[in-house]
């Protein structure tokens, strides 16, 4: 991510900055850093140490309730019928995960207590339906339906919900969310060529610096768990930061389709990387204009990974009885492509309204009761030319 700055910030760092003057106190300084003192950091200046703590609460252990399927198939979960309630964090159903990547289902119908931290890993926020502001000790990120909201650890949050139905698919990855490498030059500019820009990007709008005493409970994830904190003062103290480290969100609609005289595989719509993992965005675009072009997915075997897909908009072609809110499995090992029919339907077609959200991982994803709970088994069979997903 490029370099960004709000509030006060001195020409140098690591040097003493005062509060109202020669005088005052001291401003602290904090550095926010991956790899250690290696990676992309930002340092923020606070009225009071981070550090201070009124009381430590309980610690709580993530649930994984695992579901081990009693067959290795294709399968698709309906999560329109997953119910709501709880808050950003406390609302959070695991559905899969594996050592890289957790995904979860969230519909949040309450704005929670305090503030949260994920201590042990990046997140990343997509916004299937919903609204509102994420307050962090950066400023002000407003986001939207559709929006990814990319939220670095270490990032203080609390979330400020707009008064309708909000329905999240939230990743967590104790790797790092970024751009793909390949969509940047060796400064880490992205490329003129990339599928979006640093202009599509949006960070912290204002800086929110509070100077308040009172009690405020912060719950960080670390250690597979969550730890449960009470603080003496207000985590948003921050007067300045500056650095390549701090929240964003970025819109599916913004991502710049490619396409070709033939059909381009899903590399093609890759929107972030992880370790072990990408994610892609299928948004709406034009097809593919050869007279003699197939449109729609070529059959594939994901010989060593898993291919997952949520369908939040429009009308994927190459599926079957596959709506809007629905999630598809396709697991390594086993090939998959468009069913019967879909092909010779799409023949002529010149651009598609879809839009879907896809994650492959290199590693093997274990699912959980959330996705047994709503698991449509029929699916597996959805490929037979006298059966239909529907």
């Amino acid at each position: 991510m490029r370099y960004h700055h709000l509030g006060r910030v001195p020409p140098k760092r690591h040097v003493q900055v005062r509060r109202d003057g020669a005088g005052s106190s001291l401003l602290v300084e904090e550095v926010l850093g991956y790899e250690g003192f290696s990676g992309n950091h930002s340092i923020l200046y606070r009225l009071r140490s981070p550090c201070a703590v009124e009381r430590v609460g309980e610690f709580r252990a993530i649930d994984r309730d695992e579901w081990v399927p009693p067959a290795h198939v294709h399968r698709l979960a309906d999560l329109n019928g997953v119910p709501a309630g709880g808050d950003p964090v406390t609302g959070r159903r695991l559905l899969m995960a594996n050592a890289d990547i957790e995904v979860w289902v969230c519909k949040p119908t309450e704005q929670g207590e305090g503030f949260y931290r994920n201590g042990e890993g990046d997140e990343l926020v997509y916004v299937h339906r919903g609204g509102g502001v994420l307050r962090t000790q950066f400023g002000r990120v407003a986001f939207r339906e559709k929006d990814y909201v990319v939220v670095p650890r270490g990032t203080t949050v609390a979330w400020e919900l707009e008064d309708r139905e909000q329905f999240w698919l939230v990743f967590h990855t104790p790797g790092e969310v970024e751009t793909p490498t390949r969509y940047r030059n060796r400064y880490g500019q992205l490329l003129e060529h990339a599928p979006f820009s640093a202009r599509d990007f949006h960070g912290p709008e204002e800086l929110e610096t509070r100077d308040e005493a009172g009690e405020f409970v912060v719950v960080v994830r670390v250690r597979d768990g969550h730890q449960r904190y009470v603080l003496g003062r207000h985590p948003f103290d921050v007067v300045g930061w500056d650095g390549y480290v701090w929240p964003y969100t970025f819109n599916a609609l913004d991502f710049e389709p490619r396409a070709g005289r033939l059909h381009l595989p899903p590399p093609a719509h890759q929107t972030f990387q992880g370790p072990n993992f990408v994610i892609c965005t299928f948004a709406p675009r034009m097809l593919d204009w050869d007279p003699e072009a197939v449109p729609l997915p070529y059959h594939h075997s994901n010989i060593q990974s898993e291919e997952v897909m949520f369908y939040a908009d429009g009308d994927y072609t190459a599926r079957r009885g596959v709506g809007v809110g629905s999630v598809t499995l396709h697991p390594s090992g086993l090939p998959h492509g468009p069913q019967p029919g879909t092909v010779e339907a799409a023949l002529g077609a010149t651009r598609t309204d879809e839009l879907a959200v896809m994650w492959d991982t290199f590693r093997p994803l274990a699912l959980t009761s959330l996705w047994q709970a709503h698991d449509r088994d029929e699916y597996a069979y959805s490929w037979n030319d006298a059966v239909d997903a529907g």
